[in-house]
């Protein structure tokens, strides 16, 4: 050990720091969102500071010596026991979903708050030489809570919540942008319109939502029939692998790279930060709202919308809410109102949008506009990232190829009368989303005219009340199942859903079932699955970074697809 810290000491001391632990070297001059590979991110420094930490990998968990690891380590203030007294708080900050802020929730042994990317690999480090698994946290939005919770209670488990890595670095010139995975959507729209006003991001609508998960599962928003996915605009990443490694794209390789840009968080290691290519927006945006009840003709609104949606001009946007007895159509145009009228006159006349129905604005004003629903909110909302979850809610989706027949909308009217009634919510694709290949990145859906949502959202925390909207979303998701994708039917893994089935390991510490993973993993990513567990066998062959719908390893020592530590 003493040989070992004398290696670390003269390594780091070349770089100008005085009496090191590995702690210090996240402040070695030269790292920077410019140069983020460390230049001394070497297998021999790597291997001392794990030296330093244990003696050798441990083979089995140990939770005390992982947490004494931790604090030798980090410093003070960031690493979170069940025992101190801020960690319900540290917790529950960026927890979304009421339903699983319980006593009976399985919760982290340790919630470690980095602040630098360097607390990330000690993290990772300490975890590998204890037998304590790490997941990463960015906006709290899983919608299954995976980020933070687990459905075992016996497996111990920490978190490495990344929400004060949020730094964010807009380059007008090149048009791009390092942002850190726990900076919200919100602060990167902030932080792009501060510096252009002709410069935007194609992902989603909400808020809150952390950058890291939302690219990690492909990510879409408003301006997807126009530029694609939020992910297809990621040009490189820096991660923490499952050696504790810091990996740029070069350094991960293409498969690594191909991977995280839509295989879904906590599977391949913890993306740190983004480098993004920024889109050009117009000066003039166009946004309507407009309802249209059941008894105004929605019914045939909703199947004609099927044809019309995913066949609009790619500046144009046409998506759908549908809740009590009311179909509420919100359209972003990439322009000024003439043109989207003259267009929906042209292509959807039976809406009856007119110049009265437009309102004209600039690009960040419209992110506001669709995020709170209204006009003339300052744009410094989008920098308020919530403290308390308010609600619980369940969410499921599918992916429609075909239209739906009328006489199934018009049978859906029944459902929104029902006790527990939620909502449903219908993007429409098209446009580059239909250009582009199915196996581009790992998400295979690009081909469907729209994604389906269901959502049931309630603030009664009785069970009655729990139990009539889970099963309301349940029922309506059943009752489809005839006019969505088949074989398999499709689901969206940044909607996580559980319903689909979760994973299964072997004995102790045993790898994980590909076939029991495929149930899940082949709705979510069809064909790219198979990819994506090669990968995995490639990159975390232990299963170093696992969770209850984390990709498992491929065809690794074990039998049947199965995978053993």
């Amino acid at each position: 050990m003493a040989v070992a810290r004398s290696i670390l000491v003269a390594l780091l001391a070349a770089s100008g720091v005085a009496s090191p632990t590995c702690q210090d070297y996240g402040e070695i001059p030269g790292w920077s969102m410019d140069h983020p590979v460390h230049p001394l991110d070497t297998p021999l420094l790597a291997a001392v500071c794990i030296a330093i930490s244990s003696a050798a990998a441990a083979t089995s968990v140990n939770t005390t010596d992982f947490v004494g690891c931790l604090a030798l380590h980090l410093p003070p203030g960031i690493v979170y026991t069940q025992s101190s007294e801020s960690y319900s708080s540290v917790l529950e900050f960026s927890i979304k979903n009421l339903r699983f802020v319980t006593p009976a929730t399985p919760t982290p042994l340790v919630i470690v708050k980095a602040t630098h990317a360097t607390h990330v690999r000690v993290a990772v480090r300490c975890g590998a030489a204890h037998g304590v698994r790490v997941r990463p946290r960015s906006g709290g939005h899983d919608y299954e809570g995976l980020s933070y919770r687990s459905l075992d209670a016996a497996r111990s488990f920490a978190v490495v919540d990344l929400a004060a890595l949020r730094a964010i670095r807009v380059d007008v010139r090149s048009r791009s942008a390092w942002v850190e995975s726990g900076a919200t959507l919100g602060e990167l729209y902030y932080g792009i319109a501060n510096k252009s006003a002709r410069l935007g991001f194609p992902a989603g609508v909400g808020p809150t939502v952390g950058v890291g998960g939302h690219l990690s599962g492909g990510g879409f928003g408003l301006m997807l029939r126009k530029h694609g996915l939020a992910a297809d605009h990621v040009v490189d990443a820096i991660m923490v692998d499952a050696k504790g490694r810091l990996l740029d794209r070069a350094a991960m390789g293409e498969d690594h790279f191909w991977a995280i840009r839509g295989g879904g968080g906590g599977s391949f290691g913890i993306v740190v930060s983004w480098k993004l290519l920024l889109v050009r927006v117009p000066a003039t945006v166009t946004v309507f709202t407009v309802h249209r009840p059941r008894n105004q003709s929605a019914s045939d609104l909703l199947t004609k919308w099927q044809h019309v949606a995913p066949a609009l001009p790619r500046d144009i946007i046409l998506r759908v809410v549908v809740q009590n007895q009311d179909a509420q159509f919100e359209s972003l145009y990439l322009g000024r109102c003439a043109g989207v009228v003259a267009t929906m006159t042209k292509m959807f006349p039976e809406l009856g949008v007119t110049r009265r129905d437009c309102i004209e604005m600039s690009w960040i004003e419209s992110v506001l506009y669709f995020a709170f629903y209204g006009t003339g909110k300052p744009k410094e909302l989008l920098l308020d990232r919530g403290t308390k979850p308010d609600r619980y809610f369940k969410g499921k989706s599918d992916f429609v190829h075909e239209p739906i027949p009328r006489d199934v909308w018009e049978s859906t009217w029944s459902w929104f009368l029902e006790d527990g009634a939620g909502l449903l919510i219908l993007d429409p694709f098209g446009g580059r989303m239909g250009r582009v290949a199915s196996s581009a990145t790992p998400f295979p859906h690009r081909h469907a005219l729209y994604n389906l949502q269901y959502y049931g959202f309630w603030w009664d925390n009785t069970t009655e009340a729990s139990e009539q909207h889970m099963s309301w979303v349940r029922g309506v998701h059943r009752e489809m199942e005839p006019y969505v994708s088949k074989s398999p039917r499709g689901a969206y893994v940044n909607y996580k859903d559980l319903d689909l089935g979760v994973n299964e390991y072997g004995g102790d510490g045993g790898g994980t079932s590909y076939e029991t993973a495929r149930v899940w993993g082949e709705a979510y990513f069809k064909d790219n699955f198979e990819r994506l567990a090669a990968v995995k066998a490639k990159v975390d062959p232990s299963d170093f970074f696992r969770n209850e719908q984390s990709i498992p390893p491929l065809g690794l020592p074990g039998g049947n697809g199965t995978t053993q530590n």
